[in-house]
């Protein structure tokens, strides 16, 4: 993938209600996270974009980074361990892991800086047929973007 700019234009209109995110230092509200409507592959793998936006677009990890600086590890790595942790059972486990699956669009412009890219993930995830088996798309949908939320609140706590 490429080098991308730290911020991006919105990828169109969440298929989702946009979920308020709460980053100390912006209004109530200014950061929400939005998904693309998603898709389940013939193998069972769920897979949709999920984003971070404010009013200027996609924001980037480093807007929603702790207050504190940015810890040492990858914003993948941080938030990929909270993502797992927040939608918890609704993973189907195989082989002893849960199937989650995330990658940041693009590559940071300087790689020294990880946390310097746009919070726009590309999720793919297995979900347990049994927790999921009273629950909508767009429900399923609405539990992996609060799972981000959630996780940015934590990550952005120093």
């Amino acid at each position: 993938m490429s080098s991308l700019p730290e911020r991006l234009p919105l990828p169109g209109a969440s298929f989702t209600k946009l979920r308020p995110v709460r980053v100390d230092g912006r209004p109530e509200g200014a950061v929400a996270v939005g998904s693309t409507q998603p898709t389940t592959m013939p193998d069972g793998w769920w897979l949709s974009l999920l984003w971070a936006q404010d009013g200027d677009g996609v924001v980037s990890c480093r807007e929603v980074a702790p207050l504190a600086g940015p810890p040492p590890t990858p914003p993948l790595e941080r938030l990929g361990a909270l993502m797992t942790n927040g939608l918890g059972d609704l993973l189907a486990v195989e082989e002893g892991r849960s199937c989650l699956k995330l990658r940041l669009v693009g590559e940071p412009s300087d790689p020294g800086e990880p946390w310097r890219r746009p919070l726009a993930l590309q999720v793919a995830a297995k979900w347990d047929p049994v927790r999921i088996a009273t629950m909508t798309g767009s429900k399923v949908a609405e539990a992996a973007v609060d799972a981000l939320a959630r996780a940015i609140e934590v990550a952005h706590r120093p």
